[in-house]
């Protein structure tokens, strides 16, 4: 995990690995974006070429983000770090699917 502190204006990242079955799909996608909605930090997530914010459900869909991509997540703003850590545990935690 990186981070940067300036003025106030938190700056984390980290690289994660989709570990679900399904990846981002519908269901994965859209409790990653309600989580982030939550979260008054700017959330970005990378993939490859592609970038998607991340709290727009079909951006995060359109990254296309199978089992075993890894995925950088950015977060912005003062809750930054808070949010990172709830992206990470979902992510980790399988998006609380079975598989």
């Amino acid at each position: 995990m990186t981070s940067k502190n300036d003025d106030n204006n938190i700056i984390v990242s980290t690289e994660l690995t989709i570990i679900n079955k399904l990846g981002l799909h519908a269901r994965a996608a859209s409790k990653l974006a309600q989580l982030c909605q939550k979260f008054s930090a700017k959330i970005t997530l990378f993939l490859e070429d592609k970038e998607a914010d991340a709290n727009s459900i079909m951006a995060i869909m359109l990254l296309a983000g199978g089992q075993g991509k890894r995925v950088k997540v950015t977060a912005q703003g003062v809750d930054a770090p808070a949010a990172l850590s709830a992206i990470s545990k979902l992510i980790s935690d399988k998006f609380d699917e079975n598989e």
